[in-house]
């Protein structure tokens, strides 16, 4: 069943996180990682993945893309969520990471609800001061 969605992701160029190990060593590389964790819900389907996939027309994008697929990739989506800190597990999220640093996220409430567009937006002119 997740299979398509992890691919929607996957054919962008996102590299999936199976491990905790893995998620160590694609945090630790320097650059921009955008990391999503990807979800069967209807605000992934509909606004996160539609935003992210809109948001890497920008100019400027992350060096590195990541993906883990909550109740998935249970050990690689519960270690990342540990880089995600303070932020409460949530999923669809996305976040932003330079050198390995938090640097901005979107929650599941940010992406609820709104339109694709809007959250792409929103991506484009953070990867704009960031990246």
């Amino acid at each position: 069943m997740v299979a398509p969605m992890r691919q929607e992701l996957v054919e962008l160029g996102f590299e999936e996180l199976k491990d905790s190990k893995e998620v160590d060593e694609k945090f630790s590389r320097k650059g921009t990682t955008l990391l999503v964790i990807n979800s069967v819900c209807g605000c992934a389907a509909a606004n996160a993945r539609p935003a992210v996939k809109m948001s890497l027309k920008a100019n400027k994008k992350p060096t590195y893309f990541i993906t883990a697929f909550a109740g998935v990739d249970r050990e690689a989506t519960d270690k990342a969520r540990e880089y995600t800190l303070p932020y409460p597990p949530s999923s669809p999220c996305i976040a932003l990471f330079k050198d390995g640093a938090l640097v901005h996220m979107l929650e599941r409430h940010h992406i609820e609800g709104r339109p694709a567009e809007m959250i792409s937006e929103n991506l484009k002119e953070t990867y704009e001061e960031f990246c």
